[in-house]
C-alpha cells in the first residue's frame, strides 16, 4: 500500500500535477477573496481596453466584443464584464495609487462561474504609465491534453495569475513578489494591466508562466465573450497621501537637451532630488536639488542612462542619452 502511495506522489511530481498553491474559495487555506469584503479600499476608475481576436489562429477574424471600458470600473458584479479575446489586454488606474503594504495589495476579479471553469490571465503593475512589471506566475496543469473551451482547470496548479477563483472573488496580488527596479516605485502603483492567457497548447500560439512552461487552459473559445472577462480590480493597500493627480505634476517634469552632453536642464515647479542609474540600475550618482534646476553630466561616460527624480514621495524616471 506505501509502495503504490509513494509511486502515485511520484507520478504526481513528473507529470507537473504537484497541486502547489491554495484551492477554491471557500476550502481551507484559499486565498480567494470576496468582493464583498471589507478590506477593499477602492475601485478601478479608469480602463483602457485592447481586444483580442476570438480565435488567436485567425488573428484577422472577429475580436471579443462584449462590455466596454466602463464594465471594469467599481466593484464587481460577475455580469458587467468586458470580455478581452485571445492575448487582449486592459489598463486599469485609479483615483489613488496603489501601495506595498502588509499582505496582499490589490485582487482582480473575473467571472467564471464555476470553481473549474477558469480564464486566467498575467497581471503587470506600473508606476509611471510606461513601463510594466510582470507579476512571476507558474501553471502546473499537464500540457500533453488540451483542456477544452468548456473544459476545467484545478486552482491548486494555478500560481500569480489572475482568474484562479470564481465569479465574485478576487485573486490577490502581493508587490513584495516584484524583484525591485529602478523603474518601478512599488508605493505608487498608478496602472495595472491585465493580459488574457491564450488556453492553446500549440506552442505557436501558447501563453507561459515565468518558468518557461505552457499555460493549458480553456480553449478554443471562439465567441463575443472569449478570453479573460474583466469583472474589477479592487484596492486592500491604498497611498493615502499621493492623488494620481499629484503624482502626473512630477511625471510631466522635463529635461533637456537630451542627447546631452555638459549641462542637463530640469523644467519644474518642484523641488527635487535626483540620482543617476546605468541601464543595469548600478548607482552612479546623486545630488540634492538645485535651484537652478540643472544637472552637469561631463563627468560621466558616454552611454544610456536614467534619472530619478523625487519630489517627497512621488518619482519620476528620465532616459538621457550622454555624448
Amino acid at each position: 500500500m506505501k509502495g503504490k502511495l509513494f509511486l502515485s506522489l511520484f507520478l504526481l511530481t513528473i507529470c507537473g500535477y504537484s497541486q502547489s498553491y491554495p484551492g477554491p474559495a471557500g476550502q481551507a487555506g484559499s486565498t480567494a477573496i470576496a468582493g464583498t469584503s471589507s478590506v477593499f479600499k477602492a475601485w478601478a476608475t479608469g480602463a483602457t481596453i485592447t481586444r483580442g481576436p476570438q480565435d488567436i489562429k485567425n488573428p484577422t477574424g472577429p475580436v471579443a466584443t462584449v462590455g466596454t471600458a466602463d464594465s471594469a470600473l467599481g466593484a464587481p458584479n460577475g455580469s458587467g464584464v468586458v470580455s478581452l479575446g485571445d492575448g487582449g489586454s486592459a489598463i486599469v488606474t485609479f483615483a489613488k495609487p496603489i501601495m506595498n503594504g502588509d499582505g496582499f495589495d490589490f485582487a482582480v476579479f473575473e467571472n467564471g462561474f464555476s470553481d473549474t471553469f477558469l480564464e486566467l490571465a498575467f497581471v503587470e503593475v506600473s508606476s509611471d504609465g510606461v513601463h510594466f512589471f510582470r507579476f512571476p506566475s507558474h501553471s502546473e496543469t499537464q500540457t500533453t491534453t488540451q483542456i477544452g473551451g468548456f473544459g476545467s482547470v484545478n486552482a491548486t496548479y494555478i500560481h500569480n495569475l489572475a482568474g484562479k477563483y470564481k465569479s465574485n472573488y478576487g485573486t490577490p496580488f502581493d508587490l513584495s513578489d516584484l524583484e525591485d527596479n529602478v523603474l518601478l516605485n512599488k508605493d505608487i502603483i498608478t496602472h495595472i494591466k491585465i493580459i488574457d492567457v491564450i488556453g492553446t497548447i500549440d506552442p505557436l500560439y501558447a501563453s507561459y508562466d515565468s518558468k518557461g512552461n505552457i499555460i493549458n487552459e480553456l480553449y478554443s473559445t471562439p465567441f463575443a465573450s472569449g478570453g479573460f472577462d474583466l469583472d474589477a480590480v479592487g484596492v486592500i493597500n491604498q497611498n493615502e497621501n499621493l492623488a494620481v493627480s499629484n503624482f502626473n505634476a512630477i511625471a510631466s517634469l522635463s529635461v533637456y537637451p537630451n542627447p546631452v552632453s555638459d549641462v542637463l536642464y530640469i523644467e519644474t515647479e518642484e523641488e527635487f532630488t535626483v540620482t543617476v542609474y546605468d541601464f543595469t540600475g548600478r548607482l552612479i550618482k546623486n545630488s540634492n536639488s538645485t535651484q537652478g534646476k540643472e544637472m552637469r553630466v561631463s563627468d560621466l561616460v558616454p552611454g544610456n542612462y536614467l534619472v530619478e527624480f523625487v519630489v517627497g514621495k512621488q518619482k519620476t524616471i528620465k532616459k538621457i542619452v550622454v555624448q
